[in-house]
Order: structure tokens, then C-alpha cells, then sequence
């Protein structure tokens, strides 16, 4: 007869609160965010008439824009010892930003919202992460990230879903829409700094220099190095977004459906990450992210060679699960290697490396859409997912972590 008393709970209830409290905070957040963005590709090229190229520059100037603010906020959430005041600073900014998007007169000042509001992403951005290290257990690390990774995915299939409620009720009212976005914004700012707790630091930890120490860089490890090259490559194939929902018009979907693009992704997106994070808590990681590689040229693969609407669905799913089977892990694999003093400094490198990446990524798509259309810049994405794979399965040694050292230094 089983003891129910002594049952392990679910792990669901083992993660701290602060933790849920993040992933609410980012929901909300990602509700605001996505609400504006699943429709300004569509705004920029429909109404403003901007070349699918510009859309592709934009967005990679406003991700490196973040991942490059990442750097300097996980370093200076390092040097300062805090965390949770980079974090709110950032999530105010983006809520500061987003009534510019309604009384956006012109491109440039879309350009200038959406650049500030990446700011104010990469400046939350190390210090949320090295904070969700800081406060989880080892052996629930994995489920912590993959936790906060699917409530922020939830705000990111709610908010285009939203947007298509909207656009419907609204007659396709883009500035009516874009007002709305502005209250969830607010009250993620709001619950970050009011249920948000961040823990004592440790004692007897090395204090970190300000700016960039060689030092301190030295000090991270080979498989750290490892998990940002792979990293890179993997985000030169997998560009902005934004080009699934400019292949959702080339299909024929009106501009009212064209939110559902980025629903049907990030409900794939937040069913699978939590699960895939759990998982990653008790398998090897690097066989989740060469399952989410194979997702990846999967999904590239039906969106370059399966018209219509069947090779579009098919595709934005399949990219939605890849998203889940690597970017908590990724993650992960970053809290796992980087000591503890050092994390805001490893989650701004790992995360400006892939701006970087993704920058180049984007461009390359915006112009392989302008010159070989759809199938070209799909299938270069899977060509480099290929590559990204082949990377993985050679350096697959090298990727042992500190997280083994670190639960038998626990026990």
C-alpha cells in the first residue's frame, strides 16, 4: 500500500513563488508586446509601404539592440550584487514606450519606439535570468526556466489573439489596438516590483569588476564558450518572426488572420517548453536541443516546398515546438556552466551573441525575401540549422556542466 503522505509533489509546486512570480511578469509583458507586434510587420509594409528588406533591418537593429544592453545590465546586476532594480527598470521602460506606437506619425517613430523598448528588454533581460538561477534549486533549473519560458509564451499567443479580436471588433483600427496594448504593460511593471523577491546574496562570493574584467572572463568555463558559439548558429536559423507572418500574406491570409500566425507558434511554444524543461531535468540536454534542430529544418523545410495553408500551418507549428525543445535549455545549460557571481555577466555574452546573430540572420532573410522569395530564405534557414546540428554532435564532450558538481556538492 502506497503512503500518500510521504508522495513527492508535483514539481509544479516545488518551484519557488518567485519564480511563478517572473513568469507572470513576462506574461504580461509578452500580452503588451506581442499585441503591437503581431500586426506591425503588416503596418509597416500595408500603410507605411516599406520593403520587406526595412522590416527584416528593423527587427534584427531591435534584438541586437537588446541582446548588446544585455551585456552591460548582467555585468553591472553582477558588479552591483542586485538584480531585481535592473529588472523593474527594464520592464518600466517598455511600458513607458508603448502608447509611441498609436501616435506613431511615421516610420521613424516606429523606429524609435520599438529601439527603445528593445533597450528596455536587454536591460531586464541577464539580470531576469541570472535572478531565475539565483533563486531556483539545481535539481529544478531546468523546470524553472522551461516554466517561466511557457508563461511568457502564453502572453505570446494571447496577445496576437487579442490582436485578431480587436482587429475584427475594431474594422482593423490598428491605433485602437495598439492603446490596449499599453494596460497589460503596466501591470506587468506593477507586479515585478510589488511580488517580485530577490535572495540574499551569498556570502564569500568573488565580487565582480565594472566595466568587463579579462579576469573575470577567464573565469568561464570551455562548455560555457561552447553553448554561446552553438547558440549563435542556431540563431542564424531561426530569424525574426516577423518573415512567418509576411509568409502568411503571400499565402492569402487577410490582415484580420494574420495574428494567428504567432498564436498557433507560441501555443506549440508554451505547451512544449515547461514539459521539454522538466525533462531536460532528468535527461541529456543535448539530445533536446538536436531534437529542436531536427524541428527546425523540419519546419523550414514545409514552409519553402508545401504551398498554401497546409505547409504554413504545418510549418509555424513545428517552429513553435523547436522553440520549446531549445530555449529553456539553452538557458539552462548557461546557469549550469557560469558561477554564480559571474551569471548577469554569462547571460549578457550569451544573449549579445545571439542578437548579433540574429541581427545578421534577419537582414539575410529580408534579402533572400526581396530577391528568391519565401523558399529561398526558408531554405537557407534550414541549411544553417544543419549546420548548427553538425556543430552540436561534434562538441557534444564538451558541453558537461557544473550542474552534476553542483548536486553532489548538495548531497
Amino acid at each position: 500500500m502506497v503512503d500518500i503522505s510521504s508522495a513527492r509533489p508535483p514539481i509544479w509546486r516545488e518551484i519557488p513563488k518567485g519564480i511563478w512570480a517572473l513568469g507572470f511578469v513576462s506574461l504580461l509583458m509578452d500580452v503588451s508586446s506581442e499585441m503591437i507586434h503581431a500586426l506591425l510587420p503588416v503596418y509597416m509594409v500595408t500603410v507605411l509601404g516599406v520593403s520587406a528588406l526595412t522590416v527584416g533591418i528593423i527587427e534584427g537593429i531591435a534584438e541586437a539592440t537588446a541582446a548588446i544592453t544585455k551585456v552591460f545590465s548582467g555585468v553591472l546586476s553582477d558588479w552591483l550584487g542586485k538584480r531585481k532594480l535592473l529588472v523593474a527598470l527594464g520592464y518600466g521602460m517598455a511600458a513607458l514606450t508603448k502608447p509611441v506606437f498609436p501616435l506613431a506619425p511615421s516610420i521613424g517613430w516606429l523606429i524609435s519606439a520599438r529601439f527603445i523598448d528593445r533597450v528596455g528588454k536587454g536591460i531586464r533581460g541577464a539580470p531576469r535570468d541570472a535572478l531565475i538561477a539565483d533563486i531556483s534549486p539545481v535539481h529544478l533549473r531546468g523546470a524553472s526556466f522551461g516554466l517561466r519560458q511557457s508563461l511568457d509564451t502564453v502572453g505570446a499567443f494571447v496577445g496576437p489573439l487579442l490582436a485578431l479580436g480587436l482587429m475584427w471588433w475594431t474594422s482593423d483600427q490598428f491605433a485602437i489596438v495598439f492603446w490596449i496594448a499599453v494596460i497589460p504593460a503596466v501591470l506587468s511593471f506593477l507586479l515585478v516590483v510589488l511580488a517580485v523577491k530577490e535572495p540574499e546574496r551569498q556570502p564569500g562570493m568573488r565580487g565582480v569588476r565594472l566595466p568587463f574584467s579579462r579576469s573575470d572572463l577567464v573565469r568561464l568555463p570551455l562548455n560555457y564558450w561552447v553553448v554561446v558559439g552553438l547558440s549563435a548558429v542556431f540563431t542564424l536559423a531561426r530569424f525574426s518572426e516577423a518573415f512567418l507572418i509576411l509568409d502568411a500574406q503571400v499565402v492569402g491570409l487577410s490582415l484580420m488572420f494574420v495574428p494567428l500566425v504567432l498564436i498557433v507558434m507560441n501555443i506549440s511554444y508554451a505547451l512544449s517548453a515547461y514539459p521539454v524543461g522538466v525533462l531536460a531535468d532528468r535527461v541529456d540536454r543535448a539530445s533536446l536541443l538536436m531534437m529542436g534542430l531536427a524541428l527546425l529544418v523540419a519546419a523550414d523545410l514545409f514552409l519553402a516546398f508545401i504551398p498554401g495553408l497546409l505547409g504554413l500551418g504545418v510549418g509555424v507549428v513545428l517552429w513553435g515546438l523547436h522553440m520549446g525543445f531549445s530555449q529553456g535549455v539553452l538557458a539552462a545549460f548557461v546557469a549550469d556552466a557560469a558561477p554564480a557571481e559571474l551569471r548577469g555577466t554569462a547571460f549578457g555574452i550569451f544573449n549579445l551573441t545571439a542578437g548579433v546573430a540574429l541581427l545578421i540572420a534577419s537582414v539575410v532573410a529580408g534579402a533572400l525575401w526581396d530577391t528568391a522569395g519565401p523558399q529561398g530564405t526558408f531554405l537557407a534557414g534550414a541549411s544553417f540549422a544543419a549546420l548548427a546540428a553538425a556543430g552540436l554532435f561534434l562538441s557534444r564532450r564538451w558541453l558537461r556542466t557544473r550542474k552534476m558538481e553542483e548536486e553532489t556538492a548538495d548531497v
